[in-house]
């Protein structure tokens, strides 16, 4: 078996779009919203397709709104991991920059 390390380099670039964006603009809510936003927009993109490929007859015209959504286009564990993995990230990287500036 192979192991898959895609999840930590999408959790890595995650980062550095949530540092980066921060460091630029002094908010870090920005940063992490938007690195949260890519990895999420773009898992749901391709279980968008795998749904029209899967359920719609490989027409995009015959998905319904929610078919992005759909739990039987999930069912890989990668496609869980290239969301989770950034989103922890992200969220480990904001709340400890929070609780460090609290201190």
């Amino acid at each position: 078996m192979k192991l898959d390390l895609t999840p930590l380099g999408h959790a890595a670039i995650a980062v550095a779009a949530q540092v980066l964006v921060g460091l630029t603009t002094g908010n870090l809510l920005a940063g992490t919203l938007l690195a949260l936003g890519i990895f999420v927009g773009r898992e749901n993109a391709q279980a968008e397709y795998r749904w029209i490929s899967a359920f719609g007859a490989g027409k995009r015209i015959n998905m319904p709104w929610w078919g992005g959504f759909d739990p039987r286009v999930w069912g890989d564990i990668g496609s869980w991991l290239d969301v989770l993995a950034p989103t922890l990230a992200v969220v480990f990287v904001a709340v400890s920059v929070f609780f460090w500036s609290v201190r």
